[in-house]
């Protein structure tokens, strides 16, 4: 029983990540010198985030066949993306407004950091500029950069040439179906060092930043999380009863993912597996490959609900009494921002600064108060947006008809068959 449970991806990583805690306590300098050790999972892992993406992706689309069902997925994954993140920004703005986390703060006994770089990247960051940037100069900068959205882009086109290209690209398809299972394997080998990446990662975290970091500003810190466990349990939790589905347990087929990304503080670090273990619990290989890679840089439900959060706590702070009117148009601001950010390192710092910029309404200085805190609320953003976006592919392949309940009845025996590729 003991060897089988030591096996557990589940189980190992857990106790990685309370050694990491237990470290960074007792011996932080210690704890601070593992950063290499998450660093290098990190990396590992984004070394295969693209190609899998692009091979998903392609071969998805060509398995569809129907151009008009491809649109039909992209628009609806778009719709819901941009309805939930939405709600999730509102129900940010409402919690922090009813519980007040910065009403009792003095901003000058709170202590604050150096924000000159998120600040001069937030004024780079506009919505055309984003729109732009979907379209890559050179797709292969694309993909040796890891950066997202273009490579689905170029995947998309890909994709969509290869089904009007008749028999010639019978072969190809092939060629690349073999390549992803080569993929998801080197995936798999990867996975092999997961716990020891969630150990150095949250060692450092702890070591470098410290707990008792917490303590001023503890009350957003639990605002924020009762805040995302409220938007996982009563608004994911309904859309899935409203599909037919049951949140718990699909949160329980996740939970190594949800674990990890709690340990890395990374979505991107569960992508690959989530891209496979989404199919194997009954979604169709095409809407997986489109909703799970777009849900990264539009359904950030995580993020807004920080972001919203953060906003008016700093407001609270500086004492700035917004009105309702003031509010709403912040969060307008916060839906536009949002995106103009996506997939950018500290991006949540950047829209924040970019939105209280664009406002002239809170300091933009008011966000340094929130960098002590931010890597210890990063893990609630993570794992909200992992359930967010898994969520999110589970409506869509419902409201497809492409979703297969026999083998999301398995996946939650434990019985899987393997998926297509693995």
């Amino acid at each position: 029983m003991i060897a089988r449970l030591s096996r557990n991806l589940t189980v190992q990583v857990l106790f990685a990540v309370t050694l990491g805690v237990i470290v960074g306590v007792i011996a932080p300098d210690t704890a601070k010198s593992l950063k290499p050790l998450g660093d290098t999972f990190i990396n590992l892992v984004k070394m295969v985030i693209t190609p899998v993406i692009f091979l998903t992706i392609v071969h998805g689309i060509a398995s569809m066949a129907d151009l008009r069902r491809l649109g039909r997925v992209g628009g609806k994954a778009i719709l819901y993306f941009e309805i939930v993140s939405t709600a999730a920004l509102l129900i940010g703005l409402l919690v922090v407004n009813f519980t007040q986390p910065g009403a009792a703060l003095d901003a000058t006994a709170i202590k604050s950091g150096d924000i000159s770089g998120y600040t001069s990247a937030a004024q780079n960051q506009t919505l055309l500029g984003f729109a732009t940037h979907i379209v890559p100069s050179n797709v292969f900068a694309a993909f040796a950069g890891g950066d997202l959205l273009p490579v689905v882009f170029f995947s998309v086109l890909f994709g969509v040439a290869l089904t009007q290209v008749g028999e010639a690209g019978y072969h190809v398809v092939d060629l690349l179906e073999r390549l992803q299972k080569v993929f998801f394997r080197i995936v798999a080998i990867v996975m092999l060092v997961a716990p020891i990446g969630a150990f150095g990662a949250m060692a450092f975290t702890v070591g470098n930043f410290g707990l008792q970091a917490l303590v001023p500003l503890a009350r957003l810190m639990l605002d924020v999380y009762m805040t995302m466990a409220l938007f996982i349990f009563v608004v994911l939790g309904g859309i899935c009863r409203l599909y037919g589905f049951r949140l718990l347990k699909f949160l329980r087929f996740i939970r190594e993912e949800l674990l990890l990304a709690l340990g890395t503080s990374s979505s991107e670090s569960v992508l690959p597996r989530m891209l496979e273990k989404l199919e194997r619990y009954g979604c169709d290989k095409g809407v997986v490959g489109l909703v799970i890679p777009t849900g990264y840089s539009f359904n950030l439900d995580g993020t807004s609900i920080y972001l919203s959060a953060a906003a008016i706590f700093v407001a609270q702070v500086y004492r700035i009494d917004l009105s309702w009117g003031q509010q709403f148009y912040l969060l307008g601001i916060l839906m536009l921002t949002s995106k103009g950010a996506a997939g950018v390192t500290g991006s949540g710092f950047i829209v924040l600064a970019s939105t209280l910029a664009a406002t002239n309404i809170v300091p933009v200085e008011g966000v340094a108060l929130l960098l002590g805190v931010d890597r210890f609320m990063s893990e609630a953003r993570t794992i909200t947006n992992v359930i967010g976006n898994g969520v999110a592919t589970l409506v869509v392949a419902r409201s497809e008809g492409a979703f297969d309940d026999a083998k999301r009845a398995l996946a939650e025996q434990g019985l899987a068959v393997p998926s297509a590729a693995g």
